[in-house]
């Protein structure tokens, strides 16, 4: 079983796509890698050695940040631009898009399930209509 910062590859998928499980590593970055190290893109990770894993892990640590520092990083800037009191940290606080998408129709990723204000919903309003009709017939 090959690991390669801290996460198992499968044995049986091919490198390029092996690669891109790791966090900060996608197809074209894994291209790279393999590009440069001359590796075969077709190659399996049960066909690979040792020496191979540790030239990845040289050249990934050397040229990239993954993993654990890439996802400090990118929370270390979100915390920054919610502290300065930038538009897109304000965004950020209040779990809406922050790349300008429109949030009167879609946006539902980031906003969660759709939340009735000023009026029923359709649940309350059946509600609604049963006691209505059971006042009637009394």
């Amino acid at each position: 079983m090959v690991r390669l910062f801290g996460i198992n590859l499968k044995e049986t998928d091919r490198m390029l796509f092996a690669l891109t499980g790791v966090y900060g590593v996608g197809f074209t970055r894994a291209r790279f890698i393999l590009d440069t190290l001359k590796i075969d893109r077709q190659l399996r990770v049960s066909e690979l050695k040792e020496a191979d894993v540790k030239r990845i892990l040289d050249l990934v640590e050397k040229e990239f940040k993954v993993e654990g520092d890439l996802r400090s990083e990118i929370s270390d800037n979100i915390k920054r631009l919610k502290e300065v009191g930038s538009y897109r940290g304000i965004r950020h606080i209040r779990g809406l898009p922050a790349r300008g998408q429109r949030t009167r129709s879609n946006a539902r990723t980031r906003r969660g399930r759709k939340h009735t204000i000023g009026a029923l919903s359709k649940e309350a309003w059946a509600k609604v209509d049963v006691a209505a009709q059971q006042n009637k017939s009394k």
